[in-house]
């Protein structure tokens, strides 16, 4: 005989069967049959029965009589959160019974009668849990991270790495709390997370791997005491935290997904630092007086030279008319991460992929580092394959080492750009080998089989990639630090 086919559950379906759970424990709690309780409210017994299994919704005037029934409050029976553990487990088996990776396996569908123990459905969940928990480390291959990123860097570029979603819902906060002009203050975050339900906490003793840990059940966001090495300042952080309830996101349950909440919790933070009506005005002016300029764009909303950089992306596109590109590269000119939509040619693997792709060395990203003042912005134009790019590069240190930020247009667009008259010019014909792949021949001549370099390892080739539901963050650390810090029950 053919397995049951495995029935699809929605969030409405998941709301019923919660109801039904709480109606059922209030029943017995109160030591009612169903008949008796039917009785007292005047529904058949076999109605109450479907209610209970989530089969049916039943109508206000209902609800308010079981509730005065039970002597409680109608909201008791709506509260989303199951009435006791063993509820809890026959809605978890429900929702993974509902998911693709179970109806592909063409099992039949186990339901759960009171005659099932709880020792046999905690065991069931249990398997459940550790089946998508091997689905998503199997998935999580960094191959599988690496095309997932391509495919989200792709999505941007169609967009012009403009979300118009995330913007409206950034400019109504900050207008909520009142910012003007200026650089957003530590305290406007602190009243932003206030006015969402959040207090934030500073604490030393984050695990490692965390940014940020925010605490649900008591509102809590705990932040380090200071700004973290990479120019991630306090505020970016809060934001990032809080963005998660703004966009209403749930735990990822994939790489694709934990990438894609990554970049829309950064962009919405981005977006509340500097608010696109004042950014594009900032913007508009400066384009008229052919002069932006990305520092600017940094000094005026107090944030740091990347933040500025790539909110000139999101922004340049669809308001200033300009394609433009934006890359961060490390001292080695690996490249971390990089946006274009005005064709730079990026180097990428047969996947697509850029990161940890490696920058011509003629490339702005990569000879910025050859200056012995480097306080101030280095500008260049680069001709290309694909055509002439100017760039615009700010070179700095981080924990992890040098690092350089490149913005740019093409050609044509410098002359709405401080810097366009810099005379520094490059040829790169990458990728070419003999652009700067190849040693030069008298090089070739002098040392070919005359060298032995102790190569360095570089760690990441032989680490697996970061797993969990929140990869690379260890959860025993975070459940201990939440005890710690938690606040204590009377």
């Amino acid at each position: 005989m053919a397995p049951e086919a495995t029935p699809s559950i929605s969030e409405a379906e998941v709301d019923r069967l919660l109801l039904g759970k709480r109606l059922r424990h209030f029943r017995t709690r109160s030591g009612l049959t169903l008949d008796q309780l039917g009785e007292k409210v005047g529904v058949v017994a076999s109605q109450l029965s479907l209610i209970e299994n989530g089969k049916r919704e039943p109508r206000l005037g209902l609800l308010q009589g079981l509730a005065r029934e039970f002597g409680i409050d109608p909201s008791e029976l709506l509260k989303h959160e199951a009435p006791d553990h063993r509820s809890a487990l026959e809605i978890e088996l429900e929702r993974a019974q509902s998911a693709p990776g179970y109806s592909r396996l063409g099992l039949p569908h186990v339901r759960t009668p009171r005659t099932l123990s709880d020792d046999t459905l905690e065991a069931i969940v249990g398997l459940h849990r550790e089946l998508a928990r091997r689905s998503r480390a199997a998935a999580t291959t960094s191959e599988e991270a690496r095309r997932a990123n391509t495919a989200i860097r792709m999505q941007m570029q169609e967009r012009d790495n403009y979300m118009p979603e995330v913007e409206v819902l950034a400019s109504d906060l900050m207008r909520r709390i009142g910012h003007g002009t200026g650089a957003v203050t530590h305290r406007q975050v602190a009243m932003l997370a206030e006015m969402l339900g959040f207090t934030l906490i500073f604490v030393d003793d984050l695990p490692s791997n965390t940014r940020s840990i925010t605490d649900l059940e008591n509102g809590r966001i705990y932040l380090p005491p200071a700004s973290i090495p990479g120019g991630h300042g306090l505020r970016s952080l809060a934001l990032q935290a809080m963005a998660h309830r703004v966009l209403g996101h749930s735990e990822p349950a994939s790489y694709a997904e934990f990438l894609e909440q990554r970049l829309q919790i950064n962009y919405f933070a981005a977006a509340c630092l500097l608010p696109e009506a004042r950014a594009v005005e900032f913007l508009q002016q400066a384009k008229r007086n052919r002069n932006l300029a990305i520092e600017d764009l940094r000094d005026a909303f107090g944030v740091t030279h990347e933040a500025a950089a790539h909110r000139f992306t999101n922004l340049a596109t669809r308001h200033l008319d300009l394609r433009v590109h934006h890359y961060r590269a490390d001292g080695a000119g690996s490249l971390v991460r990089g946006y274009a939509n005005d064709g730079l040619p990026f180097p990428a693997d047969t996947s697509g992929s850029i990161e940890g792709e490696v920058l011509c060395h003629k490339w702005g990203g990569r000879s910025a580092f050859n200056r012995t003042n480097r306080t101030s912005e280095f500008y260049q134009y680069t001709d290309t394959p694909s055509g002439t790019f100017w760039s615009s590069v700010q070179t700095g240190d981080a924990e992890q080492g040098p690092f350089a930020i490149a913005c740019g247009v093409s050609f044509d667009d410098t002359r709405w750009f401080r810097g366009r008259d810099t005379s520094v010019r490059a040829v790169s014909t990458c990728p070419d080998e003999s652009c700067c792949r190849m040693a030069r021949p008298e090089l070739l001549t002098r040392w070919s089989g005359k060298a032995w370099p102790s190569a360095r390892m570089h760690a990441h080739v032989l680490t697996p990639l970061p797993t969990g539901t929140f990869p690379g963050v260890d959860d025993t650390d975070m459940y201990e630090f939440l005890s710690r810090h938690a606040p204590q029950e009377n």
